[in-house]
């Protein structure tokens, strides 16, 4: 059966197969990583955007399949509803289908605006280049699973440091389409597309591999006590997974630094002494590392990573400054908290407030972290703008939220870019899992199983010169969007050959 035909079907059975085929697509994005079924999806789908006769049919397919994909692999976002599920559990198949069905206006946008240049790949790839790029921004963004993810856990991840996310997205589009090409009437071009592909895996430890790691490298120790998200802020539990990281934390080993995960203490800050005592003196000379939540002014509430001296006390603190939308706050809750609508997170209608922004906080014997907290690591924005170049990235987070199927892998899967992205090693440390400890490579060195309680000591690797990404960012790739933007545009001028 022909595409043609396919697109001619009834329409009870057409949107299934869009679906379906958006689905295929997710099936790269972690922990399947099936990569090459989201290039053979995307070339599906690059197929049907093929067969449309107009830019409005071309969008409404795209929006189709799109809903699919992010159906399909943000399939975990039903956790955190199901977490207090009496109250919340009605929302979760809502919520996954209005987020897939909004990030899938990105798709169509793609889609549709493709068609009015052509029926081109180069306008195509265009388009969907700045719409991603697009959904990293728009409403503070959700840049989670985009098509180059599924490059991650291959070697084409070294080619981040010059290209970044965008680059990684490229290839894969670029991939779709040399395997339709090869299937079609273009075979020389789709072979070499796809040899494109597959020469970006071999060379990418070449031209990113990472350094060596000293023999006088600082030893990190990374505390991953598994309190569960049903558990973690049950009163009789607290002292339990306190005293789980004191034991942690006071274990053999000499470390220079450790680290515990985001918001490790139930304690605010400013009653925290007694916890900092007991953290310093388990942890000897070390600092520690610790989130916590931090109250301001009577009502502002912040999401909060402090550093604990030696002496337990704070020798440096960093707000969270990206919050999550509907689980960290809600837009005007100091209006529809009246009527019971909180965030997920936030401990009433006003949620948790921003910090000023990315920052470095030097750590003694480490040199200048740059601390993020869970979410802010999604985005490439959040790790520039500090002043200076951080000797390491300090994650801390609570994946707790995202269950124990997709979210923790993809979670950790985008630490591992944001490290290749920015040639700097990062100490991840999970509540729940998974803590690791990455290279400027991007490459996992040492790690604890998700749903784990336990702590590792991990020599701390170097970090790399600046890299191509760290200086220019997205320009270079919104350059050559621009560029196959162009061509589609003046392929569409082309008068037609006369045969």
């Amino acid at each position: 059966m022909t595409l043609r035909r396919v697109a001619a079907l009834r329409w009870f059975c057409r949107f299934p197969l869009w679906l379906l085929i958006g689905a295929l697509a997710a099936l790269g994005q972690e922990p399947l990583n099936w990569w090459p079924a989201t290039v053979l999806g995307l070339a599906l789908a690059f197929a049907i955007f093929q067969t449309t006769d107009r830019w409005q049919q071309a969008a409404w397919r795209g929006w189709w399949i799109g809903t699919g994909y992010f159906l399909a692999s943000l399939n975990w976002i039903v956790e955190p509803f199901l977490v207090d599920a009496a109250r919340y559990g009605w929302m979760a198949l809502p919520a996954l289908y209005l987020l897939s069905a909004g990030l899938a206006l990105f798709w169509a946008l793609s889609f549709g605006v493709a068609r009015a240049l052509g029926r081109g790949g180069a306008g195509w790839i265009g388009v969907w280049l700045l719409a991603e790029l697009l959904r990293s921004y728009l409403f503070t963004g959700f840049p989670w699973a985009q098509p180059g993810h599924v490059l991650i856990n291959t070697g084409a991840l070294g080619w981040a440091a010059y290209v970044g996310a965008p680059g990684l997205n490229a290839a894969v589009l670029a991939a779709a389409i040399g395997l339709r090409k090869l299937l079609g009437h273009a075979r020389l071009l789709g072979a070499a597309l796809l040899a494109g592909l597959a020469a970006l895996m071999i060379t990418g430890p070449m031209v990113s591999p990472p350094p060596a790691v000293p023999g006088d490298a600082p030893t990190v120790r990374l505390v991953q006590p598994n309190a569960t998200q049903s558990e973690k802020w049950d009163r009789a539990k607290i002292p339990e997974f306190f005293a789980r990281q004191l034991d942690f934390t006071r274990a053999e080993g000499d470390p220079d630094l450790i680290v515990w995960p985001e918001t490790a203490i139930a304690s605010l800050l400013a009653s925290s002494g007694p916890a900092f005592a007991a953290m310093s003196e388990a942890a000897g000379d070390a600092p520690v590392a610790v989130g916590l939540r931090r109250l301001e002014e009577g009502r502002r509430l912040y999401n909060t990573l402090a550093l604990i001296d030696g002496e337990g006390q704070v020798a440096g603190l960093y707000d969270k400054h990206h919050l999550v939308p509907f689980g960290e706050y809600i837009p005007f809750g100091n209006v529809l908290g009246r009527y019971g609508l909180r965030g997920l997170a936030a401990e009433d209608g006003f949620g948790f407030s921003s910090g000023p922004g990315p920052t470095l906080m030097d750590i003694p014997g480490l040199g200048p972290a740059l601390p993020l907290i869970c979410y802010e690591s999604i985005f490439p924005r959040n790790l520039r703008g500090t002043g200076g170049r951080a000797r390491f990235i300090l994650l801390v987070t609570n994946d707790a939220w995202f269950g124990q199927i997709s979210g923790p892998y993809q979670h950790l899967a985008q630490a591992r870019l944001r490290s290749a992205e920015q040639g700097l090693p990062m100490v991840r440390v999970a509540n729940t899992g998974i803590s690791a400890m990455i290279d400027s490579a991007g490459q996992i060195t040492g790690s604890l199983p998700l749903g784990q309680a336990g702590w590792i000591d991990r020599p701390l690797p170097p970090a790399k010169e600046p890299t191509l990404y760290a200086a220019y960012g997205d320009w270079p790739m919104i350059g050559l969007a621009v560029l196959l933007l162009g061509a589609g545009f003046a392929a569409r001028l082309r008068p037609p050959r006369v045969t």
